[in-house]
């Protein structure tokens, strides 16, 4: 079944589209944030974009497509309004996230730590969701170049770190 309505009008039907890539959404939100809570958020927010939009989506692989930039565009939205909060604020998020979710491999955590954030982006959509580097530079809007640059970098950052994390 298509997650399509009609073809001419381009409309999507959003609890399909849910039911289809809402894993996916969930996953890259919970990369960017770092939290089931706030990725539950950024969820909600995608679908609700999805809900309201009125882009002319082509197919399923332009929805796809679609649903991981808004989730990742709303994920450094809610980031970047977080910069001047207090570290206690930022503490007591991760005191109460830490109860609702499963201890993070050191793998995970390294990922967890790339910076800029874009990078940690790029590794995740390169390695869990399978993109190539030239898909995930329409995504992010980047040079397939860039993209390029930023896996390299970061898989040098996951290096080092794992290897720090192997002498403990």
């Amino acid at each position: 079944m298509s997650l399509f309505k009609r073809k001419r009008t381009y409309e999507v039907d959003v609890g399909e589209a849910i039911d289809a890539w809402g894993d996916t959404v969930m996953r890259v939100a919970h990369r960017g944030m770092g939290n089931v809570t706030d990725a539950e958020d950024i969820f909600q927010t995608v679908f609700m974009r999805l809900f309201k939009s009125k882009t002319r989506i082509k197919d399923e692989e332009h929805l796809k497509a679609w649903l991981i930039r808004v989730t990742i565009n709303c994920c450094y939205d809610e980031l970047r309004k977080r910069r001047p909060t207090s570290v206690l604020h930022e503490a007591s998020a991760v005191a109460e996230d830490d109860e609702s979710r499963r201890p993070k491999s050191s793998l995970e955590k390294a990922i967890d730590s790339l910076c800029p954030p874009i990078r940690k982006t790029v590794i995740h959509l390169y390695y869990y969701e399978g993109y190539s580097t030239e898909e995930i530079a329409k995504i992010t809007g980047e040079k397939p170049s860039t993209v390029r640059s930023h896996l390299h970098r970061a898989r040098n950052a996951l290096r080092i770190s794992m290897e720090g994390a192997g002498d403990e």
